[in-house]
């Protein structure tokens, strides 16, 4: 009876995450189809006011994502992985292939404005070494 009662503490904790997965993955995808149109202006809005206020311009945060997110402006592949919570804070783990073809892993933190949910920033994790 405890593995169940523990179960459904579980399944209800992890609703109010779930619950948002669609409106959130929304936000990257349409980031993600901006990019690729060259349409920086279009993916500056679904930054954060935080990174809003860091590079200013939708031009200046275009050649940002240009030259350190190159699998990001131009992917040739994405699959949404999990949504999880840390420390209060939404992820949405995201895998990108790129036009070369090697796959990379990125943590999008997610806050929810006046505007809706919007990206406060990415995270381009580690790839694992080969015997690690």
């Amino acid at each position: 009876m405890r593995v169940i009662a523990g179960l459904l503490t579980a399944a209800f904790l992890a609703m109010p995450a779930i619950a948002q997965e669609a409106p959130i993955q929304n936000t990257i995808q349409s980031q993600l189809d901006a990019f690729l149109a060259d349409d920086f202006a279009t993916a500056f809005t679904f930054a954060s006011p935080t990174i809003k206020g860091m590079f200013g311009t939708s031009d200046n945060f275009g050649m940002m994502v240009q030259k350190g997110y190159p699998m990001v402006h131009r992917p040739a592949d994405v699959t949404m992985l999990e949504l999880r919570e840390v420390a209060g804070n939404l992820w949405q783990r995201v895998m990108i292939t790129d036009q070369q073809g090697r796959t990379h892993l990125l943590d999008y933190q997610m806050v929810e404005t006046p505007d809706g949910w919007q990206i406060n920033g990415v995270q381009l994790l580690p790839s694992p070494g080969v015997g690690v």
